[in-house]
């Protein structure tokens, strides 16, 4: 087969819910890293540009009609340029840069813009249509996360647990302790505090201009969801999501706005351009799990990948593994032989202290391994992720 190296990665900041982003239209957004791309390489002929594809979970809002498309014709791609939505809820954004890499490995492709995009802030209320003729009952759900429009079959035989009660499921399953999850909430913020120092971040940020006031702008090009915090403050933080439970808002995720844009090209492309490899796609794998523990998906998924590639989670150089809960990523380390304070994992913090915009987050993490590797100029990373109604996704990539 071909091979598939990316070659640019570029995302926004991450917003807090109702934050810095919340002004901005989920569209406009997802252009904006495609923007920074085109003119970062500048000497790409994007007509020669075969795809757009976009990671999306939400696509109720301004997110609808498909909006890779909308994003690359606002970003000013060429209108010859065609773009695909792809939908994985958490992992929708990790899968769009599989397939941009399975297409090149096919031959289908040399070119590809891969990435995500979410605004959680804008996620609209639906109504389903009533069940009867003047019917006076009227519902409605919130589109942010979560289940809606729920089957009756789908909850009897699974259960339609929220994403907390997941984690507080995978906690009480796999014996992950309160104080060991608030522990690695801590080394979380800290480690994204260190990056946010060093500057490492802000090599793959481009800035967002915001509307202030009536006439105003601002430049938003910080992450916003990081704080400052301790031990103490997050072991004093309530568990509402189940009585004598373990699951708060510290070492959870949080509710978030942001978009991110990665460049895949063939070996041809690469030469054609003169691009620079930051590393190469080896595969990828998926797999499913029972719903109700849900963050225990990348075990199978890693499993498989590594099975399939002749590798061992113990010769990745950098794991990146989105922190949908510290609760999961806990059970999911200890499951694939990690330690829970192994160095190689998240090394610039993860999305309990960064935010976890669903669409953008697989991109977010596969974009910041192949840039790790890439200063380090050697290695292989795992990024792998957990996936509402039960899944995990894996993808190995080699500076």
């Amino acid at each position: 087969m071909a091979r598939a190296f990316i070659c640019d990665y570029v995302r926004t900041p991450i917003g807090r819910y109702g934050g810095a982003l919340a002004g901005v239209r989920t569209d406009d957004m997802a252009a904006i890293p495609i923007r920074a791309l085109m003119a970062r390489q500048g000497h790409v002929d994007w007509e020669a540009c075969d795809e757009v594809i976009l990671g999306c979970a939400n696509q109720a809002g301004e997110d609808n009609r498909n909006v890779a498309r909308m994003a690359a014709l606002l970003a000013g791609l060429p209108e010859t340029v065609p773009g695909v939505t792809v939908n994985r809820l958490c992992a929708s954004g990790m899968d769009a840069v599989v397939a941009a890499s399975r297409a090149i490995r096919a031959g289908e492709a040399d070119l590809v813009i891969a990435g995500g995009v979410e605004s959680m802030s804008r996620a609209p209320f639906v109504q389903p249509k009533p069940g009867t003729a003047y019917s006076r009952q009227a519902e409605i759900y919130d589109t942010t996360i979560g289940w809606r429009f729920v089957n009756p079959a789908m909850e009897a035989a699974h259960g339609v647990d929220t994403m907390p009660e997941t984690a507080e499921n995978v906690a009480a399953e796999y014996s992950v302790s309160r104080a060991d999850q608030d522990a690695f909430a801590l080394a979380s913020q800290q480690k994204t505090q260190a990056a946010q120092t060093s500057g490492r971040l802000a090599r793959e940020i481009c800035a967002v201009t915001v509307k202030t006031g009536k006439a105003g702008t601002a430049f938003v090009e910080r992450d916003e969801h990081p704080r400052e915090t301790s031990l103490a403050a997050l072991s004093a933080l309530p568990t509402p999501f189940k009585a004598g439970g373990t699951v708060t808002a510290g070492n959870a995720s949080g509710v978030n706005d942001g978009a991110a844009a990665l460049l895949i090209a063939s070996e041809a492309a690469v030469k054609r351009y003169r691009l620079k490899v930051l590393a190469e796609v080896l595969g990828a794998a998926s797999a499913g799990v029972a719903p109700r523990v849900m963050g225990i998906g990348p075990v199978p998924a890693a499993r498989k990948l590594c099975a399939a590639l002749g590798l061992d989670v113990a010769g990745f150089d950098v794991i990146e593994l989105n922190e949908a809960f510290a609760a999961q990523a806990l059970a999911v380390l200890r499951e694939l032989g990690v330690a829970d304070d192994d160095a190689r994992v998240n090394p610039n913090g993860g999305a309990i202290a960064l935010g976890h915009p669903l669409g953008m987050s697989g991109a977010r993490i596969i974009g910041s391994a192949a840039l790790d590797l890439s200063l380090r100029g050697r290695g292989a990373a795992l990024a792998t992720m957990c996936v509402g109604v039960g899944q995990g996704v894996a993808v190995a990539l080699r500076a």
